[in-house]
Formats: C-alpha cells, sequence, structure tokens
C-alpha cells in the first residue's frame, strides 16, 4: 500500500499568487465532471474556495474529492493542481462555503524535448513533505 504523504502547505501557499483563478472541477452521479471557475486562498490548511451553486453542492453531497486547476499564465508554463476533500459549511439561514483540505499539490507541464529526460513526457513539482 503507497503511504499518502503530506501537503508542503507553505509552498503551496507561496505559489498561490502567480496564479490568479482556478476551475474547481467535482463529479456527478453520471461520472461527468462539473468545472467552474473559482478564486481559492489560503487559510491555515485550507483553500478557501469561497461560495458554491447547487450542482457544486449536489455532486459534493456525494463525493468529496475534488480537483483545483489553476491555468499557466502563458502557454508552456506550470499549471498548479490540488487534489483535496472537500469541507461544506452549510449551516441553516447561511450562504454555503467550501474549504478544500490538500491531500496533494503539484506545478504541472509539458516536458519540452530538449531539457526532458529520455521518456518524460511531462514536468512536474510535487508540493510534499
Amino acid at each position: 500500500m503507497r503511504t499518502k504523504k503530506k501537503v508542503d502547505l507553505e509552498r503551496l501557499a507561496a505559489a498561490l499568487p502567480d496564479f490568479p483563478f482556478a476551475y474547481l472541477i467535482t463529479v456527478g452521479d453520471d461520472h461527468r465532471p462539473h468545472t467552474v471557475t473559482v478564486e481559492p486562498r489560503m487559510d491555515e490548511a485550507t483553500l478557501d474556495v469561497g461560495l458554491i451553486g447547487g450542482r457544486t453542492r449536489e455532486n459534493l453531497a456525494r463525493r468529496g474529492e475534488v480537483t483545483l486547476l489553476w491555468p499557466p499564465r502563458e502557454p508552456g508554463g506550470y499549471s498548479l493542481i490540488v487534489d483535496g476533500r472537500a469541507e461544506v459549511t452549510d449551516a441553516p439561514g447561511e450562504t454555503v462555503r467550501l474549504g478544500v483540505v490538500p491531500e496533494r499539490a503539484l506545478l504541472h507541464r509539458e516536458a519540452d524535448s530538449p531539457s526532458a529526460a529520455k521518456g518524460c513526457l511531462h514536468d512536474c513539482v510535487v508540493f510534499s513533505l
């Protein structure tokens, strides 16, 4: 069994200012992805995604795993990808907010052929302790 490594939250927090927005990806009962644009901020050990809508809430009620994907700022740049566990705050009379506890975080881009190791297709920087 593979042991899970902890995410280096300091490195993740340091990378966030380079990425102004992200896509939040959840999965519905039909196994289709549902994607919305969000602006997550680091709040201690959680990414505060903010307010969420009805379909996102429905998906999270059945599947608590999410992916946040920040696209690169320019072609050839890194994307930031965080897989995590959703924490939905749904108190009566209040708006529904989402926090994501990071379980895996990395920068990812296609490797360009001159600098890539033989047979390597991707260039990844994993944020783990």
